[in-house]
């Protein structure tokens, strides 16, 4: 691009959190890549996820790394502050670990006693809910686990998890709200006693000794969304052109960040100050599925763990959209409402997607059956949800403590 060109570019304002799935955006502007398309993304670090919905609502921010579950509370109007946004684009899957203390693990351990204790997620759940049980019978307080926001997909996916081994969210345990920025803060000072955040959060948890992965993303609902561009739907309508530009900005910006060869060079523009910071040694591990899980040193190998493919993995699609809204009706949050759910499906956009990059996700459904993991409880059928909802035991107040 000229130099008139570069200053005549139109910067889009994106707010996101210090995360390694705010990958795209951030290689997206490192690369110049949006200089290709005549835009100049103009990147703000924020800490947490209610500053990120409202910094958008007030036109602080354009466009901004969101939760794939706050679009559809904010399309609901569910929540503190809410305000319609829609996702056009998915900027990853995958990243999500539950991560507890070194200290509960251990308690975990000795609640099971005798019995087989293999390393895998439901038996950590089974092992948890024992624990639980114990707890109550000596009436010592249950314990305390942070998630990343109410209306997240750590929440949903951290009660999941629990729910398959009979643990009660709303009452064997206490949820609270925890920035990702600071759970391993809150793990170390023994505030909470484990949490469930995407990367690096969780593995510098176990890095620093004080935490243990006990599940991943990929055990609870391997096809459930994770991160979205989130944008209000005003800002869509008045700059089509310049949206539709930065859809092609962030395609570029996913293939580069999924091809193995660049992931080196990834870890060094996230670990940047201003990015997420910190280490870019311990970052590629991550970046290529190597998962420390354990401070003893296992390790556990997760190709797709967190996952930047163009080809499937940016399609927001409708029947993510309607999985969310049924965790939400099946935690408490909300009634179930056939209008609502139609409502909630039209946070997610393909039809935006599809319409800036044409050809891009041809083969692709806008809706499919969300397939559930091994023992993991009932496929989602977006057709069905009533149905689903029947299925999977249903939940209290849905919402942790916090904003």
């Amino acid at each position: 691009m000229s130099a008139r060109g570069a200053a005549d570019a139109r910067v889009v304002r994106a707010g996101f959190i210090p995360l390694l799935d705010a990958a795209v955006l951030i290689a997206a502007a490192a690369l110049g890549l949006d200089r290709r398309e005549g835009i100049r993304l103009e990147l703000t670090r924020d800490v947490s996820w209610s500053n990120i919905r409202d910094r958008l609502a007030f036109r602080q921010f354009d466009v901004a790394h969101m939760l794939g579950p706050m679009a559809v509370a904010g399309e609901l109007g569910l929540g503190s502050n809410p305000h319609p946004v829609i996702a056009p684009f998915a900027l990853a899957e995958g990243g999500n670990a539950i991560t507890l203390s070194v200290e509960l693990v251990a308690r975990m351990r000795e609640a099971m006693g005798d019995a087989p204790y293999p390393d895998t997620a439901a038996a950590h759940a089974t092992a948890l809910a024992r624990e639980v049980a114990r707890r109550r019978a000596a009436n010592e307080p249950p314990p305390v686990f942070g998630v990343t926001y109410p209306f997240s997909s750590h929440n949903y996916e951290f009660r999941l998890w629990m729910a398959q081994a009979g643990i009660d969210p709303d009452r064997d345990v206490t949820l609270t709200v925890v920035p990702p920025p600071m759970t391993a803060d809150a793990l170390r000072a023994r505030l909470i006693d484990g949490f469930c955040v995407n990367a690096p959060w969780n593995v510098l948890a176990v890095e620093e000794g004080i935490g243990r992965i006990v599940a991943v993303k990929l055990d609870v609902w391997p096809g459930s969304p994770e991160k979205v561009l989130g944008l209000r739907p005003d800002w869509w309508r008045e700059n089509r052109d310049t949206a539709e530009r930065l859809l092609a900005v962030l395609d570029a910006g996913a293939r580069w960040c999924a091809a193995p060869e660049n992931r080196r060079e990834l870890a060094a523009i996230l670990a940047e100050p201003a990015h997420v910071g910190g280490q870019a040694g311990l970052f590629e591990p991550i970046l290529n599925g190597d998962l420390l899980v354990d401070p003893d040193g296992t390790r556990r190998a997760i190709p797709t763990y967190l996952d930047f493919r163009p080809d499937g993995a940016n399609l927001p699609r409708r029947s993510q959209a309607l999985w969310i809204y049924a965790q939400m009706v099946r935690w408490g949050q909300t009634p179930f409402d056939a209008d609502a759910a139609e409502r909630a499906a039209e946070a997610f956009r393909p039809d935006v997607y599809r319409a800036a990059l044409p050809g891009r996700a041809d083969a692709l459904p806008d809706a499919r059956i969300e397939r559930a993991p091994p023992g993991g409880g009932p496929d989602f059928d977006p057709e069905r949800i009533e149905a689903y909802l029947s299925a999977a035991p249903m939940g209290g107040g849905g919402s942790p403590a916090g904003d």
